[in-house]
């Protein structure tokens, strides 16, 4: 199927109704020469070269209409077939406690703007997911509901910063709780939830074993992420803010991996340890490795452009008509 790709430019043809208007009217005004008689002449005709003279008017026309259609750049458009695909449904679930300033993961970066990293690489590469996203401290919050608009969402994350709740502490049972609802009305067969976090729950109403068991009945995964270098539970570390700048220096406390391991086994998910930024990436993607989308293959189309025939006839047919016009009907002043 031929398309173009400025079709606006085919316009431009109607400029030809004029030209070829003014040259129908020329051929009946033509000069005169008064006679007293044109019997003479009643047998003499203009001969086939004359005729030629009007095909040359129209190759010149054509050529002009080609070189229009050159501009206008047809294109070939394939046809295209396509199967339902069947996503995943995903939320995840970020700690923005005041713990997660931490700055011992190494690099000039804190817990959280480690996390935001790789989390937002992670929702770019799931393009055929609706995710969401819930975050937390002292209670929890639904951000952004699940969405495919991945520019969106990463833009999202980017800008979640510790302090947007006001209420600090680890409420990681509400969190979940706030993703459970997010997620229960997906369509996706598959649901996951990923949750990130440096503690154990110090707050919050609903309790993680609780959340979990309602996750399970619905069928939804939980797979969880503990944060934090285990090396820098004895000493004090750096608080540094989302700019990488020094805020002040603290003790962390522990993380509840045990906790948060059956968190994960009880849904049919898994618990990693991030205990540095570039094992945090590794994380993300064993995630993605395990919960990877299936869908049916799809066939696209693809375009290309097809003006050079085009081109080639406008360029043949001026040629021709000019090498006719200088030769075969040439005119003699």
């Amino acid at each position: 199927m031929i398309q173009f790709a400025h079709p606006g430019m085919l316009w431009l043809l109607l400029l030809l109704v004029p030209i070829i208007a003014r040259y129908i009217v020329r051929r009946h005004k033509e000069p005169t020469l008064g006679i007293s008689s044109i019997q003479a002449f009643a047998k003499v005709s203009g001969g086939w070269k004359s005729g030629l003279r009007h095909v040359l008017f129209a190759m010149r026309c054509l050529s002009a209409a080609c070189l229009i259609v050159v501009l206008a750049r047809p294109q070939t458009h394939d046809s295209w077939s396509r199967t339902n695909v069947e996503g995943t449904d995903i939320v995840l679930v970020l700690d923005i406690s005041g713990s997660m300033r931490a700055g011992d993961l190494g690099g000039k970066t804190n817990r959280l703007e480690a996390a935001k990293k790789v989390a937002s690489q992670f929702v770019a590469g799931r393009q055929n997911d609706n995710m969401g996203l819930v975050v937390f401290a002292g209670e929890s919050f639904s951000a952004v509901p699940l969405t495919s608009d991945r520019a969106m969402l990463a833009n999202y994350i980017g800008g979640v910063k510790v302090g947007l709740i006001s209420s600090d502490g680890t409420a990681i049972g509400d969190g979940i709780a706030s993703a459970i609802n997010r997620i229960k009305d997906g369509k996706a067969v598959s649901k996951s939830i990923i949750l990130i976090t440096d503690g154990s729950n110090n707050a919050g109403v609903v309790a993680p074993e609780t959340a979990a068991e309602i996750a399970k009945d619905l069928g939804v995964k939980i797979y969880t992420i503990g944060v934090g270098n285990t090396n820098s539970l004895d000493q004090a570390v750096p608080y540094l803010d989302e700019k990488g700048n020094l805020i002040d220096y603290a003790m962390v406390a522990p993380i509840d991996a045990k906790a948060l391991q059956s968190i994960s086994a009880m849904t049919g998910g898994k618990y990693f340890a991030a205990t540095s930024g570039s094992a945090l990436s590794d994380v993300f993607s064993e995630i993605d490795a395990l919960e990877k989308t299936e869908f049916d293959v799809r066939n696209f189309s693809h375009t290309e452009d097809n003006y050079m025939p085009w081109a080639w006839v406008a360029f043949g047919l001026f040629a021709l008509q000019l090498l006719l016009k200088i030769t075969v009907v040439r005119s003699i002043p």
